[in-house]
């Protein structure tokens, strides 16, 4: 049986653009909870500088599975022009 995949995923907001970042990441964690193999897709820590999301997936085939689904890409599309700099991520 496999390990399973813990990420956190760091997003900064444009100045002002907190709130935008926040429905656009609801949103998404709504569609994406319903993905095979979600353990967990949550906002952990929030301020207007930084939403830190964390993630667990049952096996990495999950998690790839999710970078290429639709909700993610969607998330990616509605974030682009609110985001200071790209989303970092990191294993945990």
């Amino acid at each position: 049986m496999t390990e399973p995949v813990r990420l956190t995923t760091t997003f900064i907001p444009n100045e002002g653009e907190f709130f935008r970042v926040k429905l656009a990441l609801d949103i998404a964690i709504e569609e994406v909870q319903r993905e095979p193999g979600c353990l967990q897709y949550e906002i952990t820590e929030e301020s207007e500088e930084r939403i830190v999301l964390s993630e667990q997936w049952a096996s990495e085939e999950d998690l790839d599975r999710h970078t290429k689904g639709i909700a993610l890409q969607d998330l990616n599309e509605s974030l682009s022009a609110l985001l200071a700099e790209p989303a970092t991520w990191d294993r945990v």
